[in-house]
């Protein structure tokens, strides 16, 4: 018979020896009860300049220091890219290279397919019930469960079962309108293991109302798991109606003009077809371009900056289909 003791380890993964000869290393956290149970990971940060998931992975461990793990394990790396951390740059800033597109990874590939690949290894040496992947969206920009596309080669049955644990996040669940195969998530749910990304929103500084958000969203799944204890009352995001809805993810149309954006929206709002949302001006204050919305949808977020050009991506949505 096991106890309701909670185990704590926090140590590091070499990566690279550093031509200083200093050893660069993964941060490693993992937390465990003695009673056997689902073995659960959280990943956070493979792009640098996206700081909060590294807080929400410290929040959930502090929650369980304090309440106990009833059954099973948490592992986290919580700073997959120090590089790019460090440099407060998105990409792994010696390669320029982008961690989340070289996954599984490459033992003898480039530095990002090679950390992509320790990464991975670990990850999957477990054999997980879930991998939670933790990014961060647009500067302005609400919470949302990111779900990869359906793809051939992904096990139907991990799919349906990676929409249900996504159902008790509290947050709207979104469905990308590409398959990215090199991502991490993608890469697990193609080696039958449930993953989906949780985009907690604002790059660059910690949103302490997200991070609160987020942690509670991550209690509840575990709570879904039989981990930890009740989290009461239950979390949902603020978008009566929609929480266990599956929307479709859109950044089109894309403006066609250079000049200043003026949006005409905020994220969160819930729009219809036809709707004006953002209007590009010339330098002399002339209109040029009115972008209208062309779906019902959610207002995911907006670009960061309101310098447009032809081609620029303005706009993030949820399509909803009525």
């Amino acid at each position: 018979m096991g106890t309701n003791k909670s185990n704590f380890k926090y140590s590091f993964i070499k990566v690279l020896t550093g031509s200083d000869l200093s050893n660069r290393r993964l941060p490693f956290m993992q937390t465990w009860s003695e009673n056997k149970g689902p073995t659960i990971w959280i990943t956070a940060c493979s792009h640098g300049d996206e700081v909060g998931g590294v807080v929400l992975v410290q929040e959930v461990f502090h929650h369980i220091k304090k309440n106990k793990l009833l059954k099973g394990i948490i592992n986290s790396f919580p700073l997959m890219n120090p590089i790019g951390f460090e440099n407060i740059s998105r990409n792994i800033s010696l390669t320029k290279e982008d961690l989340n597109r070289c996954f599984p990874g490459n033992t003898m590939g480039t530095l990002a397919e090679r950390m992509a690949y320790l990464i991975y290894s670990n990850i999957i040496e477990t054999k997980p019930d879930l991998v939670i992947d933790i990014h961060n969206d647009w500067q302005k920009s609400i919470p949302y469960i990111l779900l990869d596309k359906e793809s051939p080669g992904i096990d139907n049955n991990i799919y349906n079962k990676t929409i249900e644990i996504a159902k008790k996040s509290g947050f709207i669940l979104i469905k990308d309108n590409e398959s990215i195969r090199n991502s991490l998530s993608c890469s697990l749910l193609h080696n039958s293991i449930p993953s989906f990304t949780l985009e907690l929103g604002e790059s660059y500084v910690v949103n302490e109302k997200n991070i609160q958000m987020g942690t509670r969203s991550i209690l509840q799944i575990l709570e879904y798991f039989g981990m930890i204890k009740n989290i009461n009352p239950p979390f949902k995001y603020d978008l009566p109606g929609y929480n266990n809805t599956l929307l479709d993810y859109n950044e089109k149309p894309l403006c066609s003009k250079s000049g200043i954006i003026r949006f005409n929206i905020k994220p969160g709002d819930i729009i219809k077809k036809g709707h004006t949302v953002a209007k590009i001006y010339n330098a002399f204050g002339k209109q040029l371009e009115s972008i209208k919305s062309p779906y019902d949808a959610i207002i995911l977020g907006h670009r960061d900056s309101s310098v447009a050009f032809p081609g620029t991506s303005l706009i993030a949505y949820g399509i909803i289909n009525n």
